[in-house]
């Protein structure tokens, strides 16, 4: 009998980042990349979305530079329709939230808003492409960067704005901490890509802020939601907490993927030539634990429930794949980095529960979204959008610790960065 690789070895997340771009590869459409659903099918109904569009192109990007056939012709696809396509506004500037004018663009129009959040994908997008050498790619980053810091960038504060009206005249009365980590790993980016470290400097303001000011103020739970003077809002969608963007509660998986994202930050000061605060190190390796200890398994059950009230118990139980990806990343990170035999064995256990219970062999690609019990579920989200924290998780253990993913497959192009 022929022992099958156990999930998280290198033979296992080889196979698993094949699958998981040739399930990914069916979503190209007209106008850039379209939402899937548990069959891999583009939803007719749904309009094409930036955030899922850039997302895509950056897993397209990291395929191409992985060598898998077609990705480059998919990663072009994608820049093409974020630099020129109707998701671009090319009268205002900067990138609608959905194609206007769909007919399922509708509840889109009507709020016709910019946010930050799709917009650090559009830079991420953009910066994994110009490290895979696409054509047009270096110019699309050079205009989201500037669309970042015309309208989003606050250098008062050290943060992101959350959004804009579609012409720019009037921002959103609230701060959020979901886009400005996002704004963190879409920075960190850009400097790997193009080798400006102001944007390395602003990661790090931006984590000094919501991790070494508010999570380490809060125990190790970190508020998302604040008022234009970053005041918390604890009580924030207390009425909604299973909003896909803006939860009620902590989320477990927003501190699995910000100790990840500091010791990305770590590596480009380094790289940078800049000093490294201790706290980088100090404060991730409180949030891993912390939201090891307090998430695993709240409620009796194995995973991590998508969200916790102030007193760590569950608030909405069911578990995203997102989350299991972003803790092994997390896991294999922090072990990378810092070194505990501890964290080693969380990483075996976790990779171990997302290939039983994420991973569809049926139809491919990952179970977004599972109730308490381990089943398929779509309460919080429909179908499976896209392949952005599966693929990265199967992707990053493969390299190098870099300041980006898409840096970290290439350790031979720049001084320093060895396997």
């Amino acid at each position: 009998m022929t022992a099958h690789p156990a999930p998280g070895s290198l033979a296992w997340l080889r196979q698993e980042e094949h699958d998981l771009y040739a399930f990914a590869s069916a979503s190209a459409v007209a106008d850039g990349f379209g939402w899937l659903d548990p069959r891999g099918e583009v939803v007719a109904d749904r309009p094409t979305e930036t955030w899922i569009c850039a997302r895509m192109t950056h897993v397209f990007a990291l395929a191409d530079l992985r060598g898998e056939p077609r990705a480059g012709r998919l990663a072009d696809h994608g820049v093409r329709a974020l630099a020129s396509g109707p998701l671009r506004d090319a009268e205002h500037g900067g990138w609608h939230e959905a194609v206007p004018g769909d007919p399922a663009s509708q509840d889109h129009d009507q709020r016709a808003r910019k946010g930050a959040y799709p917009h650090t994908f559009v830079v991420l997008a953009a910066a994994s492409a110009t490290v895979a050498g696409r054509p047009g790619a270096r110019e699309l980053l050079k205009q989201a960067l500037g669309v970042i810091e015309e309208h989003f960038w606050d250098e008062e504060a050290g943060a992101l704005r959350e959004s804009w009206d579609r012409s720019w005249n009037s921002t959103e009365d609230y701060r959020g901490a979901n886009s400005n980590m996002h704004a963190v790993e879409a920075f960190l980016a850009a400097a790997d890509a193009t080798g400006d470290h102001r944007w390395t400097r602003r990661a790090l303001r931006i984590a000094q802020r919501l991790v070494h000011g508010v999570a380490r103020e809060h125990g190790w739970r970190l508020p998302e939601h604040f008022t234009p003077g970053w005041q918390a809002l604890p009580d924030y969608n207390r009425d909604r907490p299973d909003h896909p963007f803006r939860p009620f509660g902590s989320t477990t998986g927003h501190l699995l993927e910000w100790s990840r994202l500091l010791l990305h930050l770590a590596v480009a000061l380094e790289e940078a030539g800049e000093a490294v605060p201790a706290w980088l190190h100090t404060d991730a390796r409180a949030l891993f634990d912390h939201a090891a200890e307090r998430g695993w398994a709240a409620d009796g059950s194995d995973g991590f429930p998508y969200t916790l009230d102030w007193s760590d118990t569950p608030v909405v139980r069911e578990r995203m794949h997102w989350v299991v990806a972003e803790a092994t990343m997390a896991a294999w990170t922090l072990g990378h980095r810092l070194g505990t035999t501890k964290r080693a064995g969380l990483y075996d256990r976790w990779w171990h529960y997302a290939a039983r219970y994420h991973v569809d062999t049926d139809h491919g690609g990952w179970h977004h979204e599972l109730d308490p019990e381990g089943r398929p579920a779509d309460g919080v989200w429909s179908g499976k959008p896209d392949t952005y924290h599966a693929y990265q998780a199967v992707l990053l253990p493969q390299g190098v610790l870099a300041p980006s993913v898409a840096g970290g497959l290439l350790p031979t192009t720049i001084p320093g960065r060895t396997p």
